[in-house]
């Protein structure tokens, strides 16, 4: 992964601005303020024909699908090996489209999402179908969408330090720390920093429960986190390291249980749902399936073009998720790797981030900006459903019943938090919005 963070992003309220300032008449800079005063927008708004960000495309010179088209034509998609992404545009044809699995429920303008690293976009974590964990420059929010409150967890901007002692915890903990990826789940948030750093915090206590240092590498960013109960009862986590590590550690106290290395940087794990094996991708154009026991490598799978950020598991255990800088999510089947079962391609950008639903019948697929897919497996991956939007997207996330999906946009005036909920056939439930 990239060393370098946050930088060369298209914000969707710097082109309204420069779009509204050049229109030939500016008749009252009044009429700009209310053009750049965003609300929030609910399912009846946008049934209504309000925009679901809220972008007043009516009093813009441009229009929605011409914005849509430069944008396809103008978004540089990063690579770490050169023209990656056109060798991919050649090969492969997107599914089609149609699905409709998804519907739009709400846009909250309150909640500002945000990213620190360009690469990494799982900072959006969703606990329950009303409950959303995300990141805000330096603070860990919480956002209720029963209650539409939203509330401080963690604040990284000062002075952080466990409350609890365990072995190998950094009691003097840590100060203005960076946050590079986030994982909720099961009752337990972990925070990872850029410089190794990794902060545990029991959601059901005050304070922080433990502080660590994985690595002092100089190349130490924590790329991914992920939480999962073990066969044995207990929670564990995984978090995946800059400095070719994989460390997991339980979490009950909090102790480093394995530490597997690799001859590169390693981008994201994902582990199985037996918990035997563990998919490794990273800097490196093939993924590992290694062993979660000893760390010994089983397999490789090979075909992805680029760099790779996004792994996940079907929850049935044979086929599993990655996805690339070479703008392709590809899906593999244990039982033979040989060739993909899928490759799935992207609008303009890497596969940032991929979610498997709990009952195994949809994934999500997010790209870096402006597109979130949803995949049909009982189609085979050849039916979807395409979320279009504007911005920088942080991270996705579906609730645990698989009743919300949520969507975090990162921009300058557009920052907001979309919600879609699982589309049912009946519409009563919308006298409550």
């Amino acid at each position: 992964m990239s060393v370098e963070r946050v930088e060369g992003f298209d914000y969707m309220g710097d082109f309204m601005d420069e779009e509204y300032h050049d229109r030939v008449e500016v008749e009252d800079e009044d009429d700009y303020d209310v053009l750049t005063k965003v609300t929030d927008t609910s399912c009846a708004d946008a049934r209504r024909g309000k925009d679901i960000q809220g972008i007043p495309w009516d009093r813009l010179n441009i229009t929605r699908q011409s914005y849509r088209l430069t944008r396809l034509e103008q978004y540089e998609n990063y690579e770490n090996i050169p023209l990656s992404g056109q060798a991919v545009d050649k090969e492969c044809k997107q599914m089609e489209k149609g699905g409709n699995y998804y519907e739009f429920y709400h846009n909250t303008r309150l909640v500002k999402p945000t990213i620190h690293h360009f690469q990494l976009r799982n900072l959006v974590w969703a606990t329950s179908k009303h409950d959303v964990y995300l990141m805000s420059n330096y603070s860990v929010m919480h956002w209720s969408s029963l209650s539409s409150n939203l509330s401080e967890v963690l604040n990284f901007s000062g002075h952080i330090a466990p409350s609890e002692k365990f072995a190998g915890s950094l009691m003097e903990g840590f100060t203005q720390t960076q946050i590079s990826t986030l994982a909720v789940k099961h009752n337990f948030l972990v925070a990872g920093g850029f410089q190794g750093e990794l902060t545990c915090k029991r959601l059901d206590k005050q304070g922080v429960s433990f502080c660590t240092r994985t690595t002092y590498d100089e190349n130490a960013i924590t790329n991914a986190i992920e939480i999962y109960d073990n066969n044995r009862g207990g929670v564990h986590f995984m978090a995946s390291n800059n400095d070719c590590g994989v460390r997991e550690y339980d979490m009950e106290r909090f102790q480093l249980l394995y530490h597997f290395r690799f001859s590169w940087p390693v981008n994201h794990t994902s582990i199985s749902p037996d918990r035997n094996l563990i998919s490794v991708v990273g800097d490196h154009r093939d993924g590992l399936l290694i062993d979660s026991r000893n760390g010994k490598t089983v397999a490789s799978v090979v075909g992805h073009l680029d760099y790779s950020f996004a792994s996940a598991w079907h929850p049935g255990g044979c086929t599993f998720a990655t996805g690339n800088q070479d703008k392709t999510c590809r899906v593999w089947d244990i039982r033979n790797l040989s060739l993909p079962i899928a490759i799935l391609k992207g609008n303009m950008g890497a596969v940032r981030s991929i979610r498997y639903s709990l009952d195994g019948q949809f994934m999500v697929v997010a790209e870096p900006a402006d597109f979130v897919h949803v995949y049909s497996t009982k189609a085979g991956y050849e039916k979807r459903q395409e979320i279009d939007f504007f911005g920088e997207i942080s991270g996705v996330a579906l609730s645990p019943d698989d009743e919300s999906l949520y969507v975090g946009i990162w921009d300058r005036t557009y920052a907001s938090l979309l919600q879609y909920n699982k589309k049912r056939a009946y519409r009563y439930l919308d006298s409550y919005t």
